[in-house]
This record gives structure tokens, sequence and C-alpha cells, in this order.
């Protein structure tokens, strides 16, 4: 889930596999696949880095956890 700001300034959290489109009109619009649509203060570009660090981020968890697994088979059978 990535952080975002409505424009009366509240922060809420928005599952970023569910968003389908994010448009400037000229705010940013994020529509989910849902139909769902929330105006942001963030501009779009500014989404869509925090999609790519949640990406990343979570694709690091996975990849450590992966070598933490082999680690362990490596001790069990060594």
């Amino acid at each position: 889930m990535i952080p975002l700001t409505r424009l009366n300034n509240q922060e809420f959290y928005v599952n970023c596999d569910l968003i389908e489109f994010i448009e400037r009109t000229p705010d940013t619009v994020v529509t989910l696949t849902t139909g769902k649509k929330f105006i942001v203060k963030e501009d779009p570009k500014e989404v869509i880095r925090r999609i790519v660090d949640y990406r990343r981020s979570t694709f690091h968890c996975q990849l450590m956890g992966a070598v933490k697994h082999l680690d362990k088979e490596d001790e069990d059978n060594g």
C-alpha cells in the first residue's frame, strides 16, 4: 500500500495493485480497477515513484526471504 494525500490534507493508503490509471485534470485523479476515484495532492510522477518504491521494497523482501531459505537448506544439508 502507498500513502497518498487528499486535497484536505488527509493521508490515506491505497493498494497500488488496484490502480488502473492516473491522470492530471489539472488535479491528479487516481482511478482504481473498482471504478473508485480519488483526487490527490501528489502529481502523477510522485504517485508512480511511490508505486515503484513499494514494489522494489516488496521484491527485496521476497528476494531476501529466498536467500535465507537457501542458506537454511545449506545448513541443514551441510
